[in-house]
């Protein structure tokens, strides 16, 4: 029996053309980057391309790409990173003691706050729930239904202790893609009326879901800091990459000379042996980085493609689901086009884009998702309840229930994603299983 594999939002196969380029780097092209014999600048050399195919994608400058192990780590250096810098320079702390002492600015009692939506990712969600132990205030901001991000929440929890707004780009379990050029036209108005334009509070963006179908130029949303992800775009796993945004250096240090940790406007939580300028020490990952930025390259000549394309595919499984299935719901805003939840919210990224094209979210009511899961895999179907970072735990999903659903609801339903393989004959074979699985 054929498996068919349709969690791809949970992470993709690696490109044939990724991994060609990845290969000569496994073996010939072995040396560490930071040597300064010829092997090791062969490495550098490889990484350096890399970083300049990734910039290129974002419009970004190539010294604004900071490699990771992955996007959850690219997180956490974009929000410890921010809290570090502010706790122990932009607000003067001249003292070795605990980050839990107060700080003090203009004789006033000053708590940090960072804020983030309900429904983001794990990686953002835990690493917030650890900040507030350090005392750090945070904010998370409500979704409506279908999982957009509620402006008018926003515009009331900025206040002028705030460092940070962090917004995933579009949800990894019901693929909403949120309002950014809203989000950050609060954010900059914010800064506007509190005088502080170039400065705090940091606009962060987590694109690992979004990347592979939004073409998001930081610099078009005032984006400070973005996050990025190898795995979900047909890439290696064990690489990932935070943009930081040029216009937030110290200007002290020339934007043409060397740079170092003290020239970004974070501070390095891993330190070391100083690689990637700095802010992320530790051996770079070559053959990772490497096919790394081979995917972004294909990414972004199949994205327009590969949107016509999964739109038309998913319309046709949710009908189909719809068939065999007719108590079948779904979680989430929709596309236009397939005219179930028709709405006039500007995604301001794509113009018939509300949600990601290759998702489904949904709610098999009289069903338990978790046996429903097994099932459809002894059939030879690979699907989600969730995101796969929480998959093994026993929590409803934090995105449903931010978004209002119920417990049974919850239970009872499945994350379906589309990938460049997936395609008419292989969406018929899954309906065919899946009818015999659920029935009517």
């Amino acid at each position: 029996m054929k498996k068919i594999y349709l969690d791809y939002a949970a992470t993709t196969p690696v490109d044939p053309a990724v991994e060609k380029t990845m290969r000569p780097y496994l073996g010939r092209f072995f040396g560490n980057p930071g040597s300064l014999h010829s092997f090791g600048q062969e490495a550098m050399a490889a990484v350096d391309e890399a970083r300049e195919k990734i910039a290129k994608a974002i419009g970004a400058d190539f010294r604004e790409i900071i490699f990771t192990s992955s996007a959850t780590e690219a997180n956490n250096l974009a929000l410890r990173g921010t809290v570090k810098r502010i706790m122990n320079n932009e607000l003067g702390i001249k003292n070795k003691e605990s980050i839990k002492k107060p700080i003090i600015r203009n004789s006033k009692f000053i708590i940090p706050r960072v804020i983030v939506s309900a429904i983001e990712h794990e990686s953002i969600l835990e690493t917030c729930r650890d900040l507030k132990k350090e005392d750090i205030e945070i904010i998370y901001l409500s979704v409506d239904k279908d999982g957009a991000v509620q402006l008018n929440a926003l515009r009331k929890s900025l206040n002028e202790n705030t460092i940070l707004v962090s917004i995933g780009t579009a949800n990894n379990e019901i693929g909403t893609i949120q309002p950014l050029k809203e989000i950050s036209e609060i954010v900059g108005n914010w800064k506007l009326k509190i005088g502080n334009s170039a400065a705090y509070p940091f606009f962060h963006v987590d694109h690992s879901q979004g990347f592979q179908y939004l073409d998001i130029k930081p610099k078009n949303f005032k984006i400070d800091l973005m996050t990025l992800s190898s795995h979900k775009i047909y890439g290696p796993k064990g690489a990932g990459a935070l943009f930081v945004q040029h216009e937030a250096w110290n200007t002290k240090q020339g934007r043409g000379g060397m740079l170092h940790a003290s020239s970004f406007m974070l501070r390095a939580v891993t330190t070391g042996g100083g690689q990637e300028f700095g802010m992320r020490s530790g051996t770079e990952n070559v053959p990772a980085i490497v096919g790394f930025g081979k995917a972004v390259e294909i990414t972004g000549k199949l994205r327009n493609k590969e949107i016509k394309r999964m739109v038309s595919l998913r319309n046709y499984f949710w009908k189909k689901i719809k068939e065999i299935y007719p108590r079948a719901q779904l979680n989430g805003i929709m596309n236009e086009e397939l005219g179930i939840k028709k709405k006039n919210k500007n995604p301001a990224i794509h113009s018939s884009l509300f949600q990601l094209p290759n998702f489904l979210n949904v709610y098999f009511p009289g069903q338990r998702a978790d046996e429903l899961l097994v099932k459809l895999d002894l059939a030879g179907i690979a699907v989600s309840a969730g995101s796969a970072c929480s998959a093994r735990s026993t929590k409803l999903s934090h995105v449903l229930e931010a978004c209002g659903f119920g417990k049974e609801r919850i239970k009872s339903s499945l994350r379906i994603t589309l990938g460049r393989p997936t395609n008419k004959a292989e969406i018929d074979e899954a309906i065919k299983r899946m009818k015999i699985v659920i029935g009517k």
